[in-house]
């Protein structure tokens, strides 16, 4: 049975992110707000959960599962190398809505999906996601819906598509901007942008110096 925190009353929002740190520490699934839409998520580190998570939601291992994290500090030890780019975009982004792929460290216990070595990296700007995050540390989070079905906005949404799927429900109100991130991609030599989502193209140019064109059109080449 699930249960659904409303993150909007001191009290209760405090009993949520207590609750939910718990259920994600046991292995299970918990919904949460985050500055573009609801995530489901899951003990990044816990292989067990993530191979769930995928289940909730229909999805396959040819897609893996991004991360996000707390803290700008927390890439350090999740990537090979941190390249000046991706520097210079978390300084700017982070916390927001920008995604970075980048090569992980080889280190890493943990299994994502197919990754082949990579995984994707976000910070979010919501004080209710970064709290969680704090606490648990990073978590393994895809959008909070069924495979094939639309993103959900809401903890209504998310209840209904996945209903007893997650054990901890935290409600943080409608999604405020309810776009997908940007994706940019920093695994080769020139960034990519795989996906034009809540920050636009233009201002992820203009921090690299580079043109939008070179981030679009290595994308389609």
């Amino acid at each position: 049975m699930s249960i659904v925190y409303d993150c909007g009353q001191p009290d209760t929002r405090e009993a949520g992110i207590r609750a939910a740190g718990n259920a994600l520490k046991a292995g299970r699934l918990v919904v949460m707000p985050t500055d573009t839409l609801y995530g489901l998520a899951a003990d990044a580190f816990d292989s067990d959960a993530v191979a769930g998570l995928l289940r909730a939601k229909g999805r396959g291992r040819d897609m893996p599962v991004p991360v996000l994290v707390g803290s700008w500090n927390t890439i350090d030890g999740l990537v090979f190398t941190v390249r000046p780019e991706a520097r210079e975009l978390v300084r700017a982004f982070w916390p927001g809505g920008l995604s970075l792929v980048v090569q992980q460290a080889p280190s890493l216990a943990w299994d994502l999906g197919d990754t082949r070595g990579t995984v994707m990296l976000r910070m979010p700007l919501h004080p209710v996601a970064l709290e969680l995050l704090r606490e648990v540390g990073p978590l393994a989070v895809s959008s909070a819906n069924i495979s094939g079905h639309a993103p959900a906005t809401t903890v209504a949404q998310a209840r209904d598509q996945l209903g007893g799927g997650a054990a901890v429900y935290l409600d943080g109100g409608p999604a405020v901007h309810a776009v997908a991130s940007t994706i940019v991609d920093l695994t080769s030599d020139v960034p990519r942008v795989l996906r034009e989502g809540a920050v636009p193209t233009a201002d992820v140019a203009e921090v690299l110096g580079v043109t939008v064109e070179s981030l679009l059109g290595s994308a389609r080449g």
